[in-house]
């Protein structure tokens, strides 16, 4: 009778274990922008998006492609950097050095979603994002002034990422969804304040951790079912 060596494979771990940095930092920085304790918001907002590269860090063996995860990680970082970019960046103009550096993460997420991640074909009823592009547009550019043109661009690059987030799973979409909500509301609290209630400021934070929580963790799930 011969001997069998019989291999386990090992199951994978759970996949929410590592978002629960980021959760716990999302929930805190969170809380205290709506209670207006800056002490608290302002060292919490550049932990997130660490906290979320350890979560798709922690979920890399379920990545078949060096690729995405490459891509994600060039996002979360370019995030970070828009995040902090006042903070990194204090002999520069925050707000152009926020714009170029979020753009740069829309290009990963863009790339990934259109190369690895997609599903579908683009739905036809992804065209409202360029109808929400052309409105923002409308209230935005009088008030934008020099920084009109910049504000343009980085709508496009912004609608592109939700547009083609439609193409992912239902993680991924919402996730686009929401980013797309987040850099609206901090838009019109830039360039059109009189028009946004005291507590949309909270609301850009929310729906940004909201947002990229959900594209890192659609991206994780979407390559694991893909295998």
């Amino acid at each position: 009778m011969s001997a069998e060596l019989v291999v386990q494979k090992r199951p994978p771990r759970p996949l929410w274990w590592g978002f629960a940095p980021f959760i716990l930092a999302s929930a805190v920085h969170c809380a205290a922008l709506f209670i207006g304790m800056e002490a608290i918001a302002g060292p919490t907002k550049l932990a997130l998006m660490p906290a979320l590269i350890l979560a798709a860090i922690w979920g890399r063996p379920r990545l078949g492609n060096t690729a995405v995860f490459r891509l994600l990680l060039a996002g979360l970082f370019f995030s970070w950097l828009g995040d902090g970019a006042g903070t990194f960046f204090p002999f520069a103009p925050t707000l152009p050095m926020m714009l170029a550096f979020f753009a740069v993460a829309h290009l990963c997420y863009i790339r990934v979603f259109w190369r690895h991640l997609a599903l579908r074909p683009l739905p036809l009823w992804a065209l409202i994002f360029l109808l929400w592009w052309a409105v923002l547009l409308s209230i935005l550019w009088p008030r934008a002034g020099s920084l009109a043109p910049a504000v343009a661009a980085y709508g496009l690059v912004l609608g592109t990422t939700a547009a083609l987030s439609t193409r992912c799973n239902t993680m991924i979409m919402w996730g686009g969804a929401f980013f797309l909500a987040s850099d609206t509301i901090l838009a019109f609290r830039i360039f059109a304040l009189e028009l946004m209630p005291e507590w949309t400021s909270g609301m850009v934070m929310v729906t940004y951790t909201v947002g990229q929580g959900l594209i890192i963790a659609g991206a994780l799930l979407t390559r694991r079912s893909s295998k």
